[in-house]
């Protein structure tokens, strides 16, 4: 038996201390737990006995040692070549945050409650992720150092709300704000998805219209034009031009729209074209207002969720730099960073990037004079989020009939152009 001197927390937050003997770290660990604290570390004690080793190097040269050594090599070599598991969605992060909250309120102790998250699998979170962090935080690793070491899976923003909730000893208080905060940020993008299908679906339906209109059908009257042997009038000949290039060059037209979205792709890669299409994308007429909200609420909300939880502000302007899809969004929040770093307040930086509007300034200077910076972010968030909700719908109000005239002008002209055929070819047969 070895001697291990442990630091743990009470749900209270209290700090405690002691030494206990136990086989290993692990049943160190589960001793901890019964005693109804959560574990911060586990340590053994200098001098202590050291627990029994098993006697593999005196075997390592066996025939047994050497093909376990095999398999684990080809084990290496498939988790080398094997592709990595997907990033989770907002909606599965809020899922996993609350469910994990909602274990520990009912007094589970962290591994166990761990334990239960191993069934609570999906596309994002396997239920691999929790069995690995269950074994991590029974080795004596906090659960925060434990989500860092899979962070293909979980974002920093976890990360770091998990380790202020540890150190303040409000880890479910956290975590239920963790999912409260990703399911707002879901039903934001899921309105962004839902302002956009009608229009999309309008636009899809109406092209393969066109093109079925051009391709098969506008042939079957060309060959009844040709027959008649008159003189078309000008639409229809521009319609007819228009059909033969697209029936005999709609090869060259692919290829073409390949180049043009890879060498839009590469374009938006480079940090150059990254900016200048963010910044492009926030100074359209109707979209770029929508855009603008949803950048600004976002900033809002992920500073103010950070500070909230005790994360530092040098902190939780990195993290939410990282956060954010704008590359001109996140240069000004890197300079304000830095400014922040120098010693001056929040709200200067943000002024002076002339960037964010001139009412979130106002707010966050209210909120360093009065001490609450959190709040006042929450307050933007919430403004920003509604305006948010009514821009979406003005938008969509919009973009619909604006698509629906564009594709009924070229659905008229179509219509057009061979009706106006048709008319001259029934008037030359009554003239005869």
């Amino acid at each position: 038996m070895a001697q291990f001197n442990y630091k743990a927390r009470r749900r209270s937050g209290e700090v405690v201390e002691g030494v206990l003997e136990a086989g290993d770290r692990a049943a160190a660990v589960v001793q901890v737990e019964r005693l109804g604290v959560i574990p911060v570390s586990v340590v053994q004690a200098k001098g202590s006995t050291k627990p029994a080793k098993s006697s593999s190097s005196s075997s390592a040269g066996s025939p047994a040692a050497r093909a376990a050594a095999a398999e684990g090599s080809k084990a290496g070599l498939s988790r080398l070549f094997a592709r990595g598991p997907k990033k989770p969605g907002l909606k599965e992060l809020a899922m996993y945050t609350l469910q994990l909250a909602n274990l520990l309120r009912a007094g589970m102790p962290l591994t166990m409650a761990l334990r239960s998250m191993e069934s609570l699998s999906s596309k994002g979170i396997p239920g691999e992720a929790s069995r690995q962090l269950k074994q991590d935080v029974t080795e004596g690793r906090s659960l925060s150092d434990a989500m860092a070491r899979q962070n293909h899976i979980f974002p920093d923003l976890v990360i770091n709300m998990v380790r202020a909730g540890e150190q303040s000893g409000a880890l479910e208080e956290v975590l239920r704000r963790q999912a409260a905060h990703f399911d707002r940020f879901a039903e934001v993008q899921s309105k962004f998805k839902s302002a956009m299908i009608y229009p999309a679906v309008v636009c899809v339906v109406g092209g393969a219209l066109v093109i079925f209109f051009m391709t098969v059908m506008l042939p079957k009257f060309m060959t009844l034009f040709d027959n008649t042997k008159i003189e078309l009038p000008a639409m229809t000949k521009m319609l007819i031009a228009i059909s033969s290039f697209l029936s005999g060059y709609w090869w060259a037209l692919l290829l073409a729209g390949g180049a043009a979205v890879a060498g839009f792709r590469r374009y938006r890669a480079s940090k150059a074209g990254r900016e200048s299409l963010d910044r492009l994308v926030m100074k359209l007429p109707v979209i770029g207002k929508v855009v603008r909200l949803n950048l600004f609420g976002q900033f809002a909300r992920t500073l103010s969720t950070l500070l909230q939880n005790g994360v530092p502000v040098l902190q939780a302007l990195r993290i939410t730099e990282q956060v954010m899809p704008n590359v001109v969004i996140k240069e000004a929040i890197a300079r304000t960073r830095e400014a922040v770093t120098d010693g001056k307040t929040l709200a200067q930086p943000l002024a002076k990037s002339r960037l964010f509007p001139q009412l979130m300034i106002d707010l966050i200077k209210i909120g360093e004079e009065t001490g609450d910076v959190p709040a006042a972010l929450s307050n933007v968030a919430d403004t920003y989020e509604n305006d948010l909700n009514v821009g979406l719908t003005a938008m969509t109000n919009l973009i619909q009939p604006v698509i629906i005239v564009a594709i009924a002008f070229v659905v008229g002209f179509m219509l057009l152009g061979v009706m106006s055929a048709m008319f001259k070819i029934t008037e030359s047969i009554s003239t005869r």
